[in-house]
């Protein structure tokens, strides 16, 4: 055993993560190298000390107290004592409940580049967005512009003109999803405070890409139950952004003559959604990885290309709102991309 014991150590000191081992007290036995580093103490300065002596942090001896008592924990967490280090912090209780032991992962260098990456992605798309919506407005004008004045323009720019139109469209969604994962890697937290009737955003979602379903040759069919669906709380903008991404990639991906069917629906205790195609499908292999940031079934099979980002965000605004997303397809028959939301609950009556 002291020689297995001693291999362990061996190894443990050649780590680049930090291993701590704590008795049941919460007192350092064992820090190899990397863990006095991040603690900003000389070696062998940890064993001996408390946790919290060691840290002079109080989350990261709550993390070992919480394994002490559950069997682990995790968490990740910046230390003030060695100028911002971000680490992801792990703890495990042995199997005797003897000690626990800690491991400590330097994510600092990975937090930094996510940030710049966050924040040159956020900036790119605001300083887009400005001159592509006026290309779209402008496009938009043209396009009603050559309708009104029938053959004096030839059926080709009339064409040509109508194309400008619709790619600049696909342009603008991509700027909007570059904005939507910027937010999201942000980490703001999105504000559930509106009452929301899914069967109106529906209804609004279809008409605002009505223009843009023509163009492809695609027709847009809402059904809404006579009697309405109860209210969802959230936020208003963001539903509003699923709805109109689903319906968007749905039209890009049924055929000239195809028609995308918009459902709401009242299942309790939940609202369904549901975004219906009869176009190109989904090959069953790739169906676990439509909800993947970036990725494509098949960029050759879409008309407009697109950033493999859509579905990503949807999912996670809806789960942001405690719903879930799936979807059902078959390749050369279409796809049915559905989420659920639950019903808000009632207001309280007033006392």
């Amino acid at each position: 055993m002291a020689g297995l014991s001693d291999d362990l150590r061996l190894l443990a000191d050649g780590l680049a993560i930090g291993v701590i081992r704590l008795d049941p007290d919460l007192i350092v036995r064992y820090a190899n190298p990397a863990a006095h580093v991040f603690a900003g103490r000389p070696a062998g300065g940890l064993v001996g000390r408390s946790l919290m002596e060691a840290f002079i942090d109080r989350r990261i001896e709550e993390l070992a107290g919480t394994a002490g008592q559950s069997g682990t924990a995790s968490g990740e967490l910046t230390l003030r004592s060695t100028e911002g280090l971000s680490l992801v912090v792990r703890a495990r209780r042995t199997a005797d409940g003897t000690a626990t032991w800690l491991t400590l992962e330097d994510v600092s260098e990975l937090r930094r580049l996510q940030r710049i990456r966050s924040e040159f992605v956020d900036n790119l798309s605001h300083e887009l967005r400005t001159p592509l919506t006026n290309v779209s407005l402008l496009a938009e004008t043209l396009v009603r512009e050559s309708e009104a004045a029938g053959e004096q323009i030839p059926a080709r720019m009339r064409d040509r003109i109508s194309k400008i139109e619709v790619e600049t469209g696909h342009l603008v969604q991509m700027v909007s999803e570059l904005l939507d994962l910027a937010r999201i890697e942000s980490g703001r937290p999105m504000l559930l405070l509106d009452v929301v009737d899914l069967g109106r955003l529906a209804a609004s979602s279809a008409d605002r890409l009505r223009l843009f379903a023509e163009r492809q040759g695609v027709q847009l069919v809402v059904e809404l139950p006579s009697a309405g669906v109860a209210p969802v709380r959230g936020a208003e903008e963001r539903l509003g952004q699923v709805l109109v991404n689903l319906v968007h990639n749905a039209v890009k991906f049924s055929p000239d003559g195809g028609e995308v069917t918009i459902r709401v629906e009242e299942r309790p205790p939940d609202v369904v959604v549901s975004v219906e195609d009869h176009g190109i499908g989904i090959p069953r292999g790739s169906l676990d990885r439509v909800f993947e940031r970036f990725y494509k079934v098949d960029r050759a099979r879409v008309r407009g290309g697109g950033t493999g980002l859509g579905l990503s965000i949807a999912r996670h605004v809806v789960e942001g709102h405690a719903g879930r997303m799936w979807v059902v397809s078959e390749e050369g028959r279409g796809s049915q991309f559905s989420f659920a939301l639950p019903i808000a609950d009632p207001p309280e009556p007033p006392e």
